[in-house]
């Protein structure tokens, strides 16, 4: 019996690998065709070849995805984490790996709720950074002469425009043509508003003075490219004023935040960057009125307070003529004055010049004085003589210094002896003048206080005599010719 039986036949089919990997692949593109999955975007992850491989997932999977190279410039939205996006395209296997994948070839974001929750998350994020602050708004141009336009150059926006400025106050244009929707509509833009602020004052392309980034109604989707970080940094950052007119009225979009002006719609947008020229026309005219109308007003006010002005001041002739006329009276007295006071002059100085002592009595009086005490200096310079001689010892010591002051005391003493005797009333006497005194001894200086028959007293420089006075005469003056000065002595 042999130990070895042989096998037993299999009915399972015997495959290749690279059979089955095959075979599922077939399987999962003819099953499932083209598809559309719904997921957040995560693990995405872009190649230098340019492939992007990424992962969609929900609250129980996760799905492989990748989008071609090709199929990246289609994309209407750029791929990134954390992104709610349905994605279309056709599940395919990877054999190398054994694991399948969804090959993209579309991405559009999965209902409006996604993409603004999007907005508002990179609206915060601007927020934060002061993007959005109104101190960063700056005005507009009254009159710009130059309006720079970014939009896309078919349509109806960029004709609005234009009509418009037409029909308010015509304007160059200059318009930068880009795609406002769709892959690379939101660098286009940027680039734009960038292109714009790099022009040079002055330069072969004349440098626009406001520009006004437009765009037409759509859906939320179509107006992403302008809620993308890249478009708002370019409008915050822009040098030049920025209007920004996207969509319809009740479109918001974040551009319009960063911008410095938002307009409703492009129509709205050109009528903001120009005034009216029949506006203009009509308010020149009005400030004009009312500018002729204050200007009156002026002249008429000034004109009624010079009238006023006039009527209150004084005749100036009139005053001339009286001020010419005290002017002559004063004169006509002060010649009058002049001698009158120079006359009342002379009259005192002759009432006073008698009573004057003269010079020779008085230096008569002074040299009196000085002989006296000159005796009595040499009395004292003898006596100390005599007392020195008594005092041997004295001898001996220089009387030159005593004599040197002795003789400095005697002239002193001489010229005060002088100036005594001058004024000493004994040399006036001496000179032959009278001292009259009554019977008490009183001086009598006028003759209108001697009565008849009063005893008076003469005293003379050697003696006296008593008289009896027998009435008054009246003194008889010399007259003196007009202008002559009389003797003070």
């Amino acid at each position: 019996m042999d130990s070895n039986p042989a096998p037993a036949a299999n009915n399972v089919p015997e495959y290749a690998v690279s059979e089955i990997s095959g075979a599922i692949k077939r399987t999962l593109e003819q099953a499932f065709g083209r598809v559309r999955v719904r997921g957040e975007l995560t693990e995405v992850k872009r190649y230098p070849s340019g492939h992007i491989y990424l992962s969609l997932k929900d609250e129980g999977g996760k799905l492989a995805g990748v989008i071609w190279k090709s199929s990246v410039r289609n994309l209407s939205l750029q791929p990134e984490n954390g992104v709610e996006v349905i994605a279309t395209g056709k599940v395919s296997a990877y054999g190398d790996r054994s694991s399948y994948q969804l090959i993209i070839e579309r991405l559009d974001y999965a209902g409006e709720g996604a993409l603004l929750a999007r907005i508002e998350k990179l609206r915060l994020k601007l927020l934060g950074e002061g993007l959005f602050d109104a101190a960063r708004k700056r005005p507009l141009p009254m009159l710009p002469q130059v309006i720079g336009v970014v939009t896309s150059e078919k349509g109806a926006v960029i004709q609005d425009i234009r009509t418009t400025l037409l029909r308010r106050f015509p304007r160059r244009l200059i318009l930068w043509p880009v795609a406002v929707q769709g892959q690379g509509a939101a660098e286009q833009i940027a680039a734009a508003i960038n292109g714009f602020s790099a022009l040079p004052v002055g330069g072969t392309v004349p440098r626009p003075d406001v520009v006004i980034v437009a765009r037409g109604g759509g859906s939320l989707e179509d107006l992403m490219a302008f809620n993308e970080e890249i478009v708002v940094r370019a409008a915050a950052e822009s040098s030049i004023p920025l209007i920004s007119a996207v969509g319809h009225e009740t479109d918001t979009t974040l551009i319009d935040f960063a911008s410095d002006q938002r307009a409703p719609t492009p129509t709205a947008a050109a009528e903001l960057a120009v005034p009216a020229r029949a506006d203009l026309l009509a308010d020149l005219s009005q400030r004009t009125a009312r500018l002729v109308q204050a200007t009156r007003g002026i002249t008429e006010r000034a004109h009624r307070r010079l009238v006023q002005a006039e009527r209150r001041l004084p005749d100036l002739p009139n005053i001339l003529g009286a001020l010419r006329q005290r002017l002559e009276d004063r004169g006509e007295r002060l010649g009058i004055a002049l001698p009158a006071l120079m006359g009342r002059k002379r009259r005192a100085l002759a009432e006073v010049a008698p009573r004057l002592p003269h010079p020779r009595e008085q230096l008569a009086g002074k040299r009196h004085a000085l002989a006296l005490l000159s005796a009595r200096a040499e009395a004292a310079w003898r006596r100390g003589l005599s007392r020195r001689a008594a005092q041997p010892a004295l001898g001996r010591i220089s009387a030159a210094p005593v004599l040197a002051l002795l003789r400095e005391r005697k002239a002193r003493l001489e010229g005060l002896a002088a100036r005594l005797e001058g004024v000493s009333y004994a040399a006036t006497l001496a000179r032959g003048f009278v001292l009259v005194q009554d019977s008490s001894g009183a001086p009598v200086t006028t003759a209108a206080g001697v009565g008849p028959g009063a005893a008076l007293a003469l005293h003379f420089a050697d003696g006296q005599v008593a008289v009896t006075a027998e009435g008054t005469k009246p003194a008889r003056r010399k007259p003196r010719a007009p202008g002559e000065q009389g003797a003070l002595l």
